[in-house]
């Protein structure tokens, strides 16, 4: 069993988990692992340079979650953290005095920008931060370039009514509070998918949409030329998990970027955002929770398989219950022909 994973950001990360635990249960190794092979594309659209270092907090949120050396409490970054050196740089005014770097993240940050002065390429980088720690899955970037994401904000303070930034100071200084315009990707007509990631979507059983960011998450990966081309063609069922229940996020602040591309803060309307593949969209099968069971309803009447189950990843065990849902939703979606366009 080979299942390709689309994810991005601390929800991805414990859909990823599941996913883990689901097929350690399903085709056990006999060692507590799995005979099944999972890897994940991660986005890159979070990235960026700060402090003279390479950031990758998506990237480091899986890697961390894996590894079982992640922050529960927060959330995000590592845990035992300190923040000496993160203080010690806002007394030299060096870097954003609100985005926190603790001193064992750094360390993360300070090894990625070692490796890539040294000309290795960010694929290569993220495969040696890897052989830290046993994940039991394999993390790829989706692509290698450098895809940055700039949001463009109404600002009726600066000339013109709007300005912009990168996506982490609206995310992280600003709380999305800042009305979104626009989301740009910096690079993206140039980038390709990193090596590697075009073969695990065309050689999957399974490819999963993780219920992330829809916009600056999956959206991002999306955005690579050449992904939507590979995930058109794989032979394997796509099947999604909605980030959104009973109309609001899960986590975050998803609803002020679908906002921002006219998007609702609905299951639905991120399925239909995301289209059928028949029609030349993403997915196969969607996944809703419970409380949006009248949305599974309506996308079946509309031609893309939809089925409602328990979205909420409160621990392992139900994380594992989604992943497999999805895996089973995948079988399912499998038996039956794809409709042509």
């Amino acid at each position: 069993m080979r299942i390709t994973v689309l994810a991005g950001g601390v929800g991805g990360s414990r859909f990823v988990r599941g996913v883990r635990e689901e097929c350690a249960r399903r085709w056990p190794d006999g060692n507590g692992g799995t005979t099944a092979s999972v890897t994940v594309i991660v986005n890159t659209g979070d990235d960026l340079w700060l402090a003279g270092v390479r950031l990758s907090p998506d990237f480091d949120s899986l890697l961390y979650s894996l590894a079982g050396v992640n922050d529960t409490e927060r959330g995000w970054g590592r845990a035992g953290e300190s923040e000496r050196v993160a203080a010690e740089l806002r007394e030299w005014g060096v870097g954003w005095p609100w985005f926190t770097l603790g001193d064992l993240d750094l360390g993360t940050h300070l090894a990625r920008t070692s490796w890539l002065r040294e000309g290795a390429t960010p694929s290569e980088v993220a495969a040696r931060l890897q052989t830290r720690w046993p994940l039991g899955v394999r993390l790829i970037p989706a692509t290698d370039t450098e895809v940055d994401t700039d949001v463009d904000v109404a600002d009726p303070d600066e000339p013109g009514g709007e300005r912009t930034m990168h996506f982490q100071e609206w995310w992280t200084r600003y709380r999305a509070a800042l009305p979104a315009i626009a989301f740009r990707q910096r690079n993206i007509e140039s980038a390709r998918p990193a090596p590697g990631v075009v073969e695990e979507i065309l050689g999957a059983d399974v490819v999963l949409v993780a219920p992330s960011n829809p916009v600056v998450s999956i959206g991002t990966i999306l955005a690579v030329p050449g992904m939507r081309e590979a995930l058109a063609e794989t032979s394997a069922p796509v099947v999604g998990v909605s980030p959104i229940i009973g109309g609001k996020v899960v986590r975050g602040m998803a609803d002020a970027c679908l906002s921002a591309i006219g998007v609702a803060t609905s299951a639905e309307a991120v399925a239909r955002h995301y289209g059928a593949r028949a029609s030349g969209g993403l997915l196969d099968a969607w996944l809703v929770d419970e409380a949006d069971a009248a949305a599974a309803a309506s996308l079946e009447a509309s031609g893309l398989r939809a089925a409602s189950v328990p979205l909420w990843m409160h621990d392992l065990d139900t994380s594992a219950a989604l992943a497999g849902a999805a895996i089973d939703a995948a079988a399912s979606a499998a038996r039956q022909p794809r409709a042509t366009q």
